[in-house]
């Protein structure tokens, strides 16, 4: 469990560190950040480390904690999906993965939470979530992506 782990956490700090490179290498070159988006190209390095290592598992997290941080560092990696430049394509791939670690996090809540409104908001959000992500995976199929 301790491998699967850490291979899942670097591979949350590879994608992180990509995106933020990538960002950096468009600075100057006419692109300007998204509206409201985060520039990740100009984020201070130690805030940036300071983020992945609050990401990682440790021993002394509750084992609630320890099950979001999974979800995360998976979402975080499932994520790391390469643009096509066609944005009805690009809307759905990142999409997808964006709900499913939605999903995930639900299940750790039901896993983990005792108020009744937290488990009806977790499963509401699985079943809302689930039924979304098979429509956007349903019209990929159907128009050849």
């Amino acid at each position: 469990m301790k491998m699967i782990t850490k291979t899942i956490a670097a591979l949350a700090i590879t994608a992180l560190a990509g995106v933020a490179y990538a960002q950096t290498s468009h600075q100057g070159h006419g692109s300007m950040p998204m509206s409201g988006a985060m520039p990740m190209g100009n984020m201070d390095p130690a805030a940036m480390q300071k983020m992945m290592q609050d990401m990682m598992p440790s021993p002394n997290d509750p084992a609630s904690t320890k099950d979001f941080k999974a979800a995360d560092m998976k979402m975080m990696h499932n994520m790391h999906v390469p643009y096509t430049g066609n944005p009805d394509v690009d809307f759905r791939t990142h999409m997808i993965p964006h709900h499913q670690g939605a999903v995930e996090m639900a299940k750790v809540a039901l896993k983990h939470t005792k108020d009744p409104e937290t488990k009806r908001m977790a499963q509401k959000i699985i079943d809302d979530q689930e039924k979304e992500i098979a429509e956007m995976q349903d019209w990929l199929k159907k128009n050849g992506k």
